[in-house]
């Protein structure tokens, strides 16, 4: 998140959803993994779904829909809310790639 922040976003699918591309060990981008990302500049960021690129070329454009649909809700939360999924086991709290312990 800390590229997208700068700017560096690698597809902006609209309504909140991005696509980033994230390097595989020893192979670069290109070849690695894609996530999903609900995303907000400055303020909130889901990651719902990733992927291997030599797996699935791209998502279909019912699922990118449905990810547009789920970034209306998601980003209307409120921090509380939030916390109660995180606390619910519904939504896990990422911070540069650890857990945060509750």
């Amino acid at each position: 998140m800390e590229r997208a922040e700068r700017g560096l976003i690698d597809a902006d699918l609209g309504g909140g959803v991005i696509k980033q591309r994230i390097a595989r060990p020893g192979a670069g981008k290109s070849k690695g993994y894609r996530s999903i990302v609900i995303y907000k500049k400055d303020d909130k960021a889901f990651f719902v779904y990733g992927f291997s690129k030599n797996q699935l070329g791209n998502i279909r454009e019912d699922e990118e829909e449905q990810f547009k649909t789920a970034a209306k809700s998601i980003l209307a939360l409120t921090d509380r809310q939030i916390r109660q999924l995180v606390e619910n086991g519904q939504f896990e709290e990422v911070m540069y790639g650890k857990k945060i312990s509750q």
